[in-house]
């Protein structure tokens, strides 16, 4: 029979997590995993998943294990339920089990078909007490893109956007630069640095002709992704003359010019062919290649255009919003979500509460879309 919870073990449960979160942009496709062993009030030791490919959390915890301290009888504090499947490490439950603990905290199961309870029932198999769910809505929000991608075989979409007080994210010209803070841009370059894939539209790349890199690089090297059905990308555009740094795509149409699809494909890009011929079906149709090329994130820095395409097709689980103090009016310029928009306001997707954060003068929100299960 399994002890009750303790009020101790969310305390440790969160120090777990945060060094879970320590993985970012360094892990994935895998999940962010935290562990701390601890007897009598202390900790033995921790550790953390630090890179694909590389130890799991509970490894690195005994890994970190003084040469004379036995860690039997101590109890264990996972963010995710044990491996217990032979993939690039081999299983970690057996590893917990060897090491002879009192009790195993787990926050949250692991949603992968080969893990899915069975660490857990190994573990409890060998009599060792296991509680599970200790923190687990936040272990489930730190590894949401993950748990999305196994669950609904697509990525994990960051809609962001910079606009003005009044709701523009340009002047009816199209100028856009700059709306928001350079240090509201440095926290955009932050994210593009962790994320598998950056998604934009042609018109986005006629108006500013962006790059898409991050600056400095991050852990992560994204893909370029432009929503281009009429392979209209300028082959002297920045993405091009870039390529070398950072592989550059299109999700062209079906009935694209054949001429321009021949110079892009020439060109070095990759292409998606949309054979839906419509721009929600071109949006899923992406999301399952990202999916098939083992990517769990994608950030769409986009105009109102191509943002509205991921809108309509209920595509979009996170906004970032940068919120600047400045003004430019008028009826003709663009808000961040074009397209012919919602009738109701009840058909607004559920939102969860704004997070809000001042960064030099602007507003940055943050939220989710409520988990759709």
């Amino acid at each position: 029979m399994t002890q009750s919870i303790l009020p101790i073990d969310q305390q440790w449960m969160r120090h777990a997590l945060a060094l879970a979160a320590q993985g970012k942009g360094l892990v994935e496709p895998n999940p962010m995993v935290g562990c701390v062993i601890v007897r009598d009030g202390k900790p033995l030791a921790e550790g953390f998943h630090q890179r694909f490919g590389g130890p799991h959390a509970e490894r690195q915890a005994l890994a970190a294990l003084p040469a004379d301290c036995d860690p039997a009888g101590a109890t264990w504090y996972v963010t995710l339920e044990p491996c217990c499947h032979t993939g690039k490490t081999p299983p970690c439950s057996d590893a917990v089990i060897a090491a002879r603990p009192k009790r195993v905290v787990i926050a949250a199961v692991d949603p992968f078909s080969e893990v899915a309870g069975r660490g857990i029932d190994q573990i409890r198999g060998a009599g060792i007490d296991v509680e599970v769910g200790v923190c687990e809505a936040e272990a489930n929000r730190l590894n949401a893109p993950f748990i999305k991608r196994v669950r609904q075989q697509k990525p994990w979409v960051i809609a962001k956007w910079a606009m003005t007080l009044d709701g523009k994210i340009a002047t009816y010209s199209g100028n856009s630069q700059w709306i928001s803070g350079e240090s509201s841009r440095r926290r955009v370059h932050e994210v593009r640095g962790q994320v598998d894939a950056i998604a934009t539209g042609i018109g986005s790349v006629l108006a500013d002709d962006p790059t898409l890199t991050a600056r400095p690089p991050g852990p992560r090297t994204a893909v370029r992704i432009v929503m281009d059905d009429k392979a209209e990308l300028p082959l002297d555009s920045k993405l091009l003359k870039t390529r070398d740094a950072a592989a550059v795509y299109a999700v062209v149409r079906g009935d694209a010019p054949q001429q321009r699809v021949d110079a892009l494909r020439q060109a070095g890009v990759g292409l998606i062919v949309n054979e839906s011929g419509t721009r929600t079906g071109g949006v899923d149709q992406l999301l399952n290649w990202c999916h098939d090329q083992g990517m769990s994130n994608l950030l769409l820095e986009a105009g109102a255009g191509a943002m509205a395409s991921f809108f309509e097709a209920d595509a979009i689980d996170e906004y970032h919003v940068y919120i600047a103090p400045k003004l430019i009016g008028g009826s003709a310029a663009p808000g961040p979500l074009g397209g012919i928009g919602l009738s109701q306001i009840a058909q607004s997707p559920q939102l969860e509460p704004l997070q809000v954060e001042s960064i030099d003068g602007d507003l940055f929100v943050t939220t989710r879309r409520v988990s759709r299960g």
